[in-house]
């Protein structure tokens, strides 16, 4: 059975896809059996950027010829092939739209395949609003349209043990067609009140929880979802991101951390539900700052686990890597890596 995990926070700036990156990567090297999809939902494609080689291996470009190739090797590739006929399900082949991220970066494990993030997604958004609220008789439009990715994973009939979705920072309507095709959601904050209301935010507009008025409730996400008795995604965990060493226990930043830890504890506890994990300890992670150590990583498309310590060449200059802290940095990604 495929497990389909999103990395999701509609606030931006949480490290998001920084954070996918790394994690992922330890996993399939940890997992280097099983087969693994990695689907960029974000126009952006930073994602794509990192597994293709990052800023000085040509990732950019990389990204760009998926783009150009005929057919557009990317999830906006497959959404285009779908909106002409967006509520029955195209026969296609999947290795169309999919690439095997070591063709491309020496550095990434061999199990990781990846649909290719693509900016088409934003000009694609307002036609597939459209067609998800178009009233036709006998078809519920939403859940067509909210199945493409899903779809999609179908089609690949079993080939994918994992797929992780790298999730645009919004709630739009691609964000929502990855999230309902998700089965655990994975949710980076940071230390400051925004990141607090932000994951209540995120809880609010997955759940339904807390809406102002019962008018929204026909309209709600997870409404129209068990609807047609379809499951929630749950969420599997919070990782705290981007800690500092100077994050203290008396620290301002502890504080607020804190709060949000006690307002996802509240909420599992009168939602259970919404929660893969059943003691709130178990559901979060702490990540620190990668700093220096992330700054190379994402420029040359290397993961933590494949990095190592010493002076590096960075756009021409020499910049020193510790062993003690990129040690920390591997240590804490395995950590999260085996919590899924």
């Amino acid at each position: 059975m495929t497990v389909v995990y999103a990395f999701w926070n509609n606030k931006g700036g949480t490290g998001k896809t920084s954070l996918a990156f790394q994690t992922v990567a330890r996993y399939a090297k940890h997992h280097h059996a099983s087969k693994i999809l990695i689907v960029d939902a974000c126009p952006q494609a930073n994602m794509s950027e990192l597994l293709l080689g990052g800023l000085e291996s040509g990732g950019s470009h990389n990204v760009l010829e998926l783009h150009d190739l005929k057919g557009r090797k990317s999830l906006g590739g497959y959404f285009q092939l779908r909106l002409p006929n967006p509520y029955n399900v195209p026969r296609f082949d999947c290795d169309d739209f999919i690439i095997n991220v070591s063709d491309y970066n020496e550095h990434m494990p061999t199990n990781i395949d990846l649909l290719c993030g693509d900016p088409i997604l934003e000009l694609q958004s307002n036609a597939i609003n459209t067609l998800a609220n178009n009233n036709i008789p006998g078809t519920n439009t939403w859940i067509k349209v909210i199945d493409w990715i899903r779809d999609f994973i179908n089609a690949c009939d079993g080939t994918y043990d994992t797929v992780f979705i790298d999730c645009n920072p919004s709630f739009s309507i691609y964000t929502q067609i990855a999230l309902a095709s998700s089965d655990r959601i994975i949710l980076p904050v940071m230390a400051d009140d925004s990141s607090r209301r932000a994951i209540q935010n995120a809880l609010s507009l997955v759940y339904g929880l807390r809406i102002p008025s019962d008018i929204y409730a026909t309209y709600m996400f997870k409404t129209k979802l068990e609807t047609e008795h379809r499951e929630i995604p749950k969420v599997h965990l919070v990782v705290k991101n981007r800690i500092t060493q100077y994050m203290g226990s008396a620290s301002a930043y502890d504080a607020v951390l804190s709060m949000i830890k006690n307002d996802v504890k509240e909420i599992r506890e009168s939602n259970p539900d919404f929660f893969t994990f059943n003691n709130v300890d178990d559901g979060f992670v702490d990540i620190r700052d990668f700093q220096t150590t992330g700054v190379i990583s994402f420029a040359k498309g290397i993961p933590f686990f494949k990095m190592t310590h010493g002076r590096k060449t960075l756009n021409g200059r020499k910049i020193a890597i510790r062993k003690e802290y990129l040690e920390k940095c591997q240590q804490e990604i395995t950590v999260l890596a085996g919590k899924l």
